[in-house]
């Protein structure tokens, strides 16, 4: 009970660390907010609009260090429970959407999922990633790459665990039921991006969102 608890608890702390909102306030800029630009998102797609690639590749592995670490945290905590690794990843990436040390307005999951489920399921994450790259180099909308990989994640856990390695039935069972829940909560924080994507006004890769926040992005 205390060591599921310890997880629980320092997985959201972890993700909450506002990596993007950090890098641009104290090493990018002179202490410009970066969700006063853009989607307001802190994100590596927001901090490359406000401070360039260099800026969103930093924020990127970053937030995927926070999945790595809390899954790993609870990997060393829980002796390796796939279970409650999987709850590790989930609690980090509500931690990076939602992070408590700047009020509840974080990023959208993206680079955090994919840091808490590689550790899990290396291959399919690998496999979301190429989603994600055809999508964003066909349509060049980063959030429908995002979407559309994240989607992809459960199916290519059955795959690759299920299926290429045959692991036993209730390890891939407990991997399906944490990818689905982490990747329909990073679904759910595009929300915004899906009611643009269905008007045809959400922005692609070379377009500028106008930078004030309020602006889509």
């Amino acid at each position: 009970m205390v060591a599921h608890l310890m997880t629980i608890v320092l997985a959201y702390l972890v993700g909450s660390i506002p990596s993007g909102y950090l890098l641009v306030k104290y090493v990018f800029t002179e202490g410009e907010d970066v969700r006063a630009y853009g989607s307001g998102a802190t994100g590596a797609t927001n901090v490359t609009r406000v401070t360039g690639l260099k800026g969103g590749a930093l924020t990127y592995l970053c937030d995927a260090g926070k999945g790595i670490l809390a899954v790993g945290l609870s990997g060393w905590i829980n002796h390796h429970d796939l279970w409650w690794m999987g709850v590790a990843g989930i609690l980090a990436i509500l931690g990076h959407i939602f992070p408590v040390w700047i009020g509840f307005r974080g990023g959208k999951g993206v680079a955090t999922g994919v840091g808490s489920f590689v550790l899990l399921s290396p291959w399919a994450i690998l496999s979301a990633l190429v989603v994600w790259g055809v999508t964003v180099y066909w349509k060049r909308y980063v959030a429908l790459g995002s979407i559309l990989a994240a989607a992809a994640v459960p199916p290519l856990v059955i795959l690759w665990e299920g299926y290429i390695f045959s692991r036993p039935a209730e390890q891939v069972a407990a991997l399906v039921t944490v990818t689905l829940i982490g990747c329909g909560v990073v679904i759910a924080a595009h929300h915004e991006n899906i009611k643009r994507l269905l008007r045809g006004i959400e922005d692609r890769i070379g377009e500028s969102p106008g930078g004030a926040k309020g602006n889509r992005g």
